[in-house]
């Protein structure tokens, strides 16, 4: 039996950690593009990857940025990943010197979608579980599959009771 409170098996990422961790995913991506170590654009896969993109973007000086939205999930329940809007064509080509960001990976459904639009881009997050670990080219931290992380955005400051016990 399984006492374990949904909370318990969860990652809570705060506002100061996800901008620690997307640094340090620029840092690692430093000098890795294919231009001369340069990226020539970054895409976001909305809406997760907004924020690390943003950072990533700002510390390897990429100022030029689009989107690839993505539909995975229904609140926290999977469905087959779709895209709802794509970068400018013009840009993408096959995918090379572009970099794709995703605060997370997890089945890796959303990835093998965008991947096999872009076969040579450069796939990038913040955090990834083992099921979708194949589909990432580079990350920082990875989770558990069981795991569920709350992100900053996804969250409010509020009281808690104790997991165990009344006070």
């Amino acid at each position: 039996m399984n006492d374990r409170l949904p909370h318990e098996k969860g990652f809570h990422v705060s506002w100061d950690q996800i901008h620690r961790d997307s640094r340090a995913l620029a840092w690692r991506l430093d000098g890795r593009g294919p231009e001369d170590g340069a990226w020539r654009a970054i895409v976001a896969i909305t809406r997760g990857g907004l924020v690390p993109a943003m950072i990533v973007s700002r510390e390897l000086d990429v100022r030029v940025i689009d989107t690839i939205s993505v539909k995975s999930y229904a609140h926290q329940n999977r469905s087959e990943a779709r895209v709802t809007k794509s970068p400018q064509a013009e840009l993408m080509g096959d995918g090379e010197g572009i970099l794709v960001i995703d605060d997370l990976v997890d089945t890796g459904k959303t990835l093998e979608l965008v991947r096999k639009l872009y076969p040579k881009a450069h796939f990038a997050t913040v955090y990834a579980k083992p099921s979708g670990r194949p589909m990432v080219d580079t990350y920082i931290t990875e989770v558990s599959q069981d795991t569920w992380i709350f992100f900053p955005w996804d969250m409010a400051l509020q009281y808690v009771q104790p997991f165990r016990g009344a006070d």
